[in-house]
């Protein structure tokens, strides 16, 4: 685990495809906001390593960084299992009740097949402690992020998902001997 780990976390360009699906790890990104993309890139640490998900939108995001980013597993969005490419009101209608319920609380529940917003935590943990020391860029999901804040000021899952992730933003954790700060939420 690093002593002094600066992290800048980035969420994916918006994905371009329709709206209100959860989309697949093969959704492209829609990289036409150029000047924000140019803000964001000035604002990154020169030289700095770079992580992904393997998700084609945060590779491609990555890429219009002008980023060398190393793939990683631990980083990639809370798994939706056999709802992944499915639109939510098609789900709605399909599974009725069921659908509801699992939104009303879906820190600790997992979709057919899938994993919890908890699990994602874990994993994402994971991935963080391999980390070395100084400026890691992570350009990731909103799941991921919201993970991420949920370890940095030990909160519970519920509450960590009220956070908003933008496509494009910026959020900066720090961890110093062990201890976190966090630098900013959602820049935009």
């Amino acid at each position: 685990m690093a002593d002094e780990l600066r992290l800048w976390l980035i969420r994916h360009a918006p994905v371009d495809g329709p709206r209100g699906v959860i989309h697949a790890p093969d959704a492209p990104a829609d990289l036409t906001d150029t000047a924000r993309l140019e803000a964001l890139k000035a604002a990154l640490p020169k030289d700095a390593p770079a992580w992904v998900s393997p998700a084609r939108r945060t590779v491609e995001t990555a890429q219009a960084l002008g980023l060398t980013a190393t793939e990683e597993m631990d980083f990639r969005e809370q798994g939706f299992g056999e709802w992944t490419g499915r639109r939510h009101d098609d789900l709605a209608v399909e599974l009725g009740p069921a659908y509801t319920i699992f939104w009303r609380a879906p820190a600790r529940r997992r979709p057919p097949g899938g994993e919890s917003f908890c699990d994602q935590i874990a994993r994402v943990k994971r991935g963080i402690d391999t980390l070395p020391d100084g400026d890691a860029v992570l350009v990731v999901h909103s799941g991921t992020i919201r993970a991420a804040l949920s370890i940095a000021l030990d909160l519970a899952p519920e509450c960590a998902l009220r956070f908003v992730a933008d496509p494009l933003s910026l959020t900066r954790l720090d961890r110093l001997a062990g201890s976190w700060r966090v630098g900013c939420v959602n820049r935009r």
